[in-house]
């Protein structure tokens, strides 16, 4: 798709050359925005920004003039109440989406059908033959009998897929649903991406990416990465001389403001959209694997069913010859050629598993809109089997595991600790703090932030921001500061925004008195390194002695043992102030050591119990101080006796051999960089076979997010970048979301298998019966209609009603099976050939028998009741075979039954629809009314083989899986890595 996108941006660039090489295109004001007083016409706009038109920016008064021509005060933002004034000259920002298929194209694709096709043509031939032999209306019925079943199969078909394609239409919209920022009458707020306007003032962080074409008003640092667009690996620095941003480009590096000039269509990503049409979901492993199974029975079919044909072709030859008929050929006789040939077309029908792909898409997309209600966004079907089969979830601290609503708990600060909780708190530190270090220490908070103070509708005061600074911001307020007074008298000068490398943030402020003053926070370890001085108890500034350096490290120290994120503030002072000076990196006079604390969410505990439970082992890998990391993971029981705790730095110094040692023990992983991550996850997956799931919320989360089996990203807290690598995007931030996600995806992989199970027992019973039938008695007992009904039950029915059985709480008390298990499990193959000799015997005593054991007479009627009789008897070993499916191991098969209301939904249509064919419809599906008594011995038989399930369950069969001890698997395997054998 990326792809798609450079070859058309290319030829799009070069199109619009050769034009503005011809002719120079003349924008006129159209006279509704001369009226509601606009002075620049919105292609203008667009193409000013998407051709990078310097000249024409210029032109237009550089950002303050194109301001002023679309009325917008760049301090202030628009207006709430021009938003669709605007909307309506300079257009939504909502792209223009191809047109839904229609009900009718889903139908067609579903007539595509070989087999189906092959079927039609048999049907009519059918009706036509049957006209000529029988007349009207009853040389029609057999034909109008399969007509009718080829309709009910190909609109269940059709309304299933038109409604999964609604179902991913709205997942779709879902996952493009973004939040920016922007400002709007003065105040800081957020917004859907969707109500964006042109003018709107919208604020970038990084990992965010840019909601619509504008221009560069204001920022530090600001490198844009424009690959996806352009292809071009190396970010592109925005700034006043470069000030032109494109949507759907992604924030690397740095912050700033930017005016938006183009929405929707008009933006280049939405000119691309209409070149381009974005590909369906592609197919996931499970998916591929069982499309293979399917090719392979199909071909097993085939052949049956051209056996099949040719064995009743050969005896009615036989017996023509026998007759001396073999010159005399009637119309009869060619009408029973054309059934022959169609029972052989509907033993491919039922041989060939249509329904196996079909099981994994409905049991996939109900579990994804399950995972809706539970929070949780699943943006790859894949996800949902692979989250299924992890051994290993590596979780972020901050927001997952903990509240992501920080709090200053404690201050070192003038060599004294205070707790900060409630108001005495705050009275005792400001009563012992001088006003000098006072003054600093909030000039550190409001000038060093990324994040703002704004005031809303009400009046109140609110903080935007990540939510570290959030915590800091909300401190210096209770500590009597003012936000907006401190701005105005600083000016800004230089800002070096957070990021994982440097893991500080920096900024260089003039004072008014001249000068400049450079402001440093960040990880205690690192700020503390950078310092050479210290403010003392008395305020004064003093040399940071070995000594005192040693009792700071033991402030940090217990800070982080008391489960609190720590950081250092400090400052230098220079004499110095133009741009062009860059930064310090050391001399800095150490202000405080900040405790921050984020409380865990409540049910971590027991989710990380339950991870462990199921055989997922949890381990935490942050970028925070390893005593917090250790602190927080020892209170939520990922840090354990025997575990390893690592920083790193130490990590990356490690050989390979002692890596490989280390690995499976580590546990926690602190002060981590984004390569350390990445080579975590990867040594994870190749060297210990592990399936790896991994958690993050930043840009620099990206890599692993990327290199993991599964990654979930952080909804509330992750940055676009985060979320767009993502396979899963957790909607509330919680770890207990991810423990679903994971239950969710076991119950998907089970339920196939168990579908799986039920339909290799349908069609090893219907192909073997019709053959051997066909082979010694000449004719097949299943008709071509009601081998269509019973490919109805097979497929569509029975996916409906064993691929959307809900989770129960067993799936996470069994171990995850390694990556090169069979998927057809040894459990499996033992019921499906319990199940189909049984099937097989009772119904070939039948066939060979019936009459004599049922007291029947050897008329044309009783012939026609055996037949009937023994489709009914299919059908009911096939409605309780669905039933044992339900559980592949344990002898209760009927636990949960009733919690599942489209199971027991697609039971009862089933019997219903059984009646019904039998008593009302047998002109068309060749049956007759039976008796109330044989109706109860069809019963009856068919619930036999829950008899036969109980037994079968009772010989034991060697299990695969990591555990041996686990006693009470029952199938349960792993996500499959695609080269193994089924």
């Amino acid at each position: 798709m990326q792809e798609k996108i450079r070859v058309a941006l290319y030829v799009q660039k070069a199109a619009l050359q050769f034009i503005d090489a011809a002719k120079k295109v003349d924008y006129k004001l159209s006279d509704e925005a001369k009226k509601a007083g606009f002075g620049i016409d919105p292609g203008e706009l667009a193409s000013i920004v998407r051709g990078h038109d310097s000249k024409g920016f210029k032109l237009h008064g550089g950002i303050e003039g194109i301001a002023s021509k679309v009325r917008v005060p760049l301090h202030n933002g628009i207006s709430e109440t021009e938003v669709p004034l605007r909307q309506n000259i300079y257009g939504s920002n909502q792209f223009t989406e191809k047109p839904p298929r229609s009900f009718l194209s889903f139908v067609w694709d579903a007539l595509q059908d070989l087999t189906l096709i092959i079927l039609i043509v048999c049907a009519v031939v059918s009706v036509g033959v049957g006209l000529a032999t029988e007349g009207w209306p009853k040389g029609i019925y057999d034909g109008l009998g399969i007509i009718l079943s080829i309709i009910l199969v190909v609109m269940v078909t059709a309304v299933s897929d038109y409604k999964q394609s609604l179902q991913f239409k709205d997942l779709d919209k879902e996952k493009k649903k973004i939040i920016v920022q922007v400002t709007r009458d003065g105040t800081r707020q957020k917004v859907s991406i969707y109500d964006l306007v042109v003018g709107d003032i919208v604020h970038l962080s990084i990992g965010d990416q840019v909601p619509a074409d504008g221009f560069f008003i204001s920022g530090y640092s600001l490198l844009i990465d424009e690959s996806g667009l352009s292809g071009e690996s190396e970010p592109v620095n925005i700034s006043e001389a470069k000030p032109f941003l494109l949507s759907g480009t992604k924030v690397q590096d740095g912050s700033g403001k930017m005016m938006i000039t183009s929405v929707g269509m008009r933006t280049e990503w939405g000119r691309l959209m209409e070149t381009l049409n974005e590909g369906g979901e592609d197919e996931t492993p499970l998916q591929v694997k069982l499309n293979g199974v399917a090719t392979i029975i199909g071909k097993i079919g085939l052949a049956f069913a051209i056996l099949t044909f040719m064995v009743l072709t050969g005896r009615l030859l036989v017996t023509k010859v026998m007759h001396n008929e073999l010159s005399k050929w009637t119309s009869d006789d060619a009408l029973t050629l054309l059934n022959y040939f169609a029972t052989a077309v509907t033993i491919v029908v039922v041989a060939v598993p249509e329904g196996l792909p079909l099981a994994v898409t409905l049991s996939l997309a109900f579990a994804m809109k399950k995972l809706m209600n539970d929070r949780a966004l699943v943006r790859h079907l894949s996800a949902c089997e692979t989250m299924g089969s992890s051994t290993c979830i590596c979780t972020d601290k901050t927001g997952t595991l903990t509240t992501n609503h920080m709090v200053v708990d404690k201050i070192w600060v003038s060599n004294k600790t205070e707790a900060i909780k409630g108001n005495k708190g705050v009275e005792n530190l400001k009563s012992m703090l001088n006003q000098k270090t006072m003054d600093t220490l909030l000039q550190s908070i409001f000038q060093n932030t990324g994040s703002e103070v704004v005031k809303g509708k009400d009046g109140k005061n609110t903080v935007i921001g990540s939510p570290t600074e959030s915590a800091l911001l909300e401190f210096g307020l209770v500590m009597g500061g003012d936000f907006d007074s401190q701005r105005q008298e600083f000016k800004i000068v230089k800002v070096e925004p957070f990021n994982s490398v440097r893991k500080r943030m920096s900024v260089l402020v003039s004072l008014p008195n001249g000068g400049s003053r450079a402001f440093c926070k960040g990880a205690s370890e690192i700020i503390l390194k950078m310092c050479s001085k210290i403010i003392d108890d008395k305020g004064e500034i003093v040399a940071l002695s070995e000594t005192q350096s040693r009792k700071v490290i033991e402030i940090i120290d217990g800070f982080a043992n008391e489960a609190l994120r720590t950081l250092c503030l400090a400052y230098k002072d220079m004499e110095e102030t133009s741009k062009k000076v860059n930064i310090p990196e050391e001399g800095y006079t150490l202000i405080a050591v900040v405790g921050i604390k984020d409380p865990l969410r409540p049910g971590v505990k027991e989710a990380v119990q339950t991870c462990l439970a199921a055989g997922i082992t949890v381990r935490m890998v942050t970028g925070d101080n390893i005593n917090t990391a250790k602190a927080i993971a020892r209170e939520c029981g990922i840090f354990t006796d025997g575990g390893i705790a690592i920083e790193g730095a130490d990590f990356r110094s490690k050989s390979p051999e002692e890596t490989r040692e280390l690995i499976p023990k580590i546990q926690v992983m602190a002060r981590s960089l984004p390569l350390d991550k990445h080579t975590f996850v990867t040594q994870l997956r190749k060297m210990f076979d592990e399936v790896v799931a991994v958690t993050g919320d930043g840009t620099n989360d990206a890599p692993a997010l990327h290199e993991a089996d599964i990654g979930l990203a952080m909804g509330i807290a992750g940055t676009e970048v985060a979320k767009e690598n993502a396979d899963v995007i957790i909607l509330d931030d919680n770890f207990q979301t991810i423990v679903k996600v994971a239950k969710w995806g076991r119950s998907v992989y089970i339920n196939i298998q168990k579908f799986v199970q039920f339909q290799l027992t349908v069609n090893v019973v219907a192909l073997m019966i019709n053959f051997v039938s066909a082979c010694l008695s000449g004719s097949a007992p299943l008709t071509a209609v009601q081998l269509l009904w019973v490919n109805m039950i097979m497929d569509t029915l029975g996916a409906l009603a064993l691929a959307t059985e809900p989770p129960n709480n067993g799936l996470m008390q069994r171990p995850p099976v390694g990556r090169g298990v069979n998927f057809i499990t040894k459990t499996m193959w033992r019921n499906i050939i319990g199940q189909s000799i049984y099937q097989l015997i009772v119904l070939g005593i039948l066939e060979f028998d019936g009459k004599r054991l049922l007291k029947l007479g050897d008329n044309s009627h009783d012939t026609m009741v055996l037949n009937t009789f023994i489709f009914n008897t299919f059908v009911f070993c096939q409605v309780f075979n669905e039933i044992n499916s339900r559980e592949m191991e344990k002898i209760n098969i009927f636990r949960g039954m009733f919690d599942s209301w489209v199971f027991v939904s697609v039971m009862t249509s089933t019997v219903a629809f059984q009646i019904l064919i039998i008593e009302f419809l047998g002109t068309f599906a060749s049956t007759v009314p039976l008796s109330w008594h044989l109706w109860l011995l069809s019963i009856l038989i068919g619930s036999v083989s829950l008899v036969v399930a109980v037994i079968l369950k009772c010989i034991p069969v060697e299990q695969v899986r990591k555990d041996s001890t686990d006693t009470h698997h029952d199938g349960y395997s792993a996500l499959p890595s695609g080269d193994e054998n089924v």
